[in-house]
């Protein structure tokens, strides 16, 4: 697998499909550009599902946050973007993205999507 940013998420197979359980993930290096000032955004982006039948590669996550750097996006755009690609691949029972951006002009930001 390659080492440059990408969009292609991959996952395997739950290993414990019959059993609810949560996987959580915190990936504090999420970086994206503000639209409107080109100016980075930084964020921690969190991530928690109940897995069906497919549980997300962590490689191929960490690649796709990686590839939103160089992009712009309002926060609650991109936020919702993550949820909507993690559901297209996983179909998973639950999934909750948090986007906590830094602060920027003294606001901080909390972006929180769920699914279903």
């Amino acid at each position: 697998m390659s080492t440059q940013a990408s969009k292609n998420l991959e996952w395997f197979d739950n290993p414990n499909p019959g059993r609810d359980y949560e996987i959580r993930f915190d990936c504090p290096e999420f970086t994206c550009l503000c639209p409107k000032t080109g100016q980075p955004d930084f964020a921690t982006i969190r991530i928690c599902y109940v897995p069906d039948r497919r549980c997300v590669e962590l490689k191929s996550l960490k690649l796709y946050l990686w590839s939103f750097r160089d992009e712009g996006h309002f926060h609650e755009a991109v936020t919702n973007r993550i949820l909507e690609d993690l559901v297209r691949l996983l179909a998973p029972r639950k999934l909750t993205v948090e986007g906590d951006f830094l602060v920027r002009g003294g606001i901080h930001t909390v972006v929180t999507v769920r699914h279903p």
